[in-house]
């Protein structure tokens, strides 16, 4: 009974000291860390959880930029402009690029990939040993102000957002990264560009992420269920979403990827071991490889 004891105290122990070194650990290369907290969906079901808790984790600064997925589609041939499956982007899949190696004057190396799928975006993503962000991480991460873990509490924030999502995208977008970081270190979550999130249509649609049917969560019964009927912006986002197929490559829209912290924390601290890196060749295997 006693070594029974003294294993379950060890294995707490463990695990407790993993969660610390994630906290810890300095972050990966082009990361911040996203402290644990708490979404609130917008809309819901009576049935659904008030509240989701979010574990702390790693995300990328700024969104991914165009250098950065022309070195993906260097490697994974497949999710090249002229080579890539129908079934996984449309035909605006990387539309102002100048070529499958080019990107070109309107796609300058430093500014945000888009018109990207999110079949394209999550393959990158675990191309770089990452993951999307979900949107109960990515709502959280959003929500920081400059001073405040709610932003909507700082004068000009909801405005300043609301004026981004009515200002057209610009010809030639300027350098990820550029904008002012918010109070977890995170550029750009509001003013660049949309970004996929990996669960992208699980609030307002059911079904297979390759195309689905609208659940009428916009209906009055929905409507009756939400957090705040003032939050325009949120309103935004969730119809964006629920507007989106995975085939879809739309002119504002990237994304950034984000890591498990407890992960990162068990490659960060192994002694003597590099920094991880993407792995070499094609591993896609096949466009078909590994559906969601």
């Amino acid at each position: 009974m006693m070594r029974c004891r003294s294993y379950g105290s060890y294995a707490l122990a463990v695990i407790l000291a993993a969660r610390a070194a994630a906290v810890a650990a300095p972050p990966p290369p082009g990361m911040v860390l996203i402290p644990a907290g708490e979404y609130v969906p917008l809309l819901r079901e009576p049935s659904d959880p008030a509240r989701i808790p979010v574990a702390a984790f790693w995300l990328d600064e700024r969104p991914v930029t165009n250098g950065e997925f022309l070195a993906f589609v260097r490697a994974n041939p497949r999710w090249r402009r002229s080579l890539i499956a129908p079934l996984f982007a449309d035909g605006q899949y990387l539309a102002r690029w100048a070529g499958d190696l080019e990107p070109g004057p309107r796609a300058p190396a430093d500014a945000p990939v888009v018109e990207v799928s999110w079949f394209a975006a999550r393959a990158y993503a675990r191309w770089a040993g990452k993951r999307l962000p979900t949107i109960a991480e990515w709502e959280w991460a959003a929500a920081a102000g400059l001073r405040r873990a709610d932003g909507r509490r700082e004068p000009g924030f909801t405005a300043a957002v609301l004026a981004w999502y009515a200002t057209p995208e610009p010809a030639v977008y300027p350098a990820a990264g550029s904008g002012r970081a918010n109070l977890y270190g995170a550029r750009d979550l509001l003013d660049l560009v949309w970004e996929w999130v990996d669960d992208f249509n699980t609030v307002l649609i059911s079904g297979d992420s390759r195309g689905a049917g609208g659940t009428g969560m916009f209906c009055g019964g929905a409507a009756a269920n939400n957090r705040d009927p003032s939050d325009y912006a949120a309103f935004m986002r969730a119809g964006y979403r629920s507007s989106l197929s995975a085939s879809y490559t739309v002119a504002s829209l990237g994304f950034r990827c984000a890591r498990d912290a407890e992960a990162a924390a068990g490659m960060l601290t192994k002694a003597d071991s590099p920094a991880p890196r993407p792995p070499e060749g094609d591993q896609t295997r096949s466009p078909f490889a590994r559906l969601p």
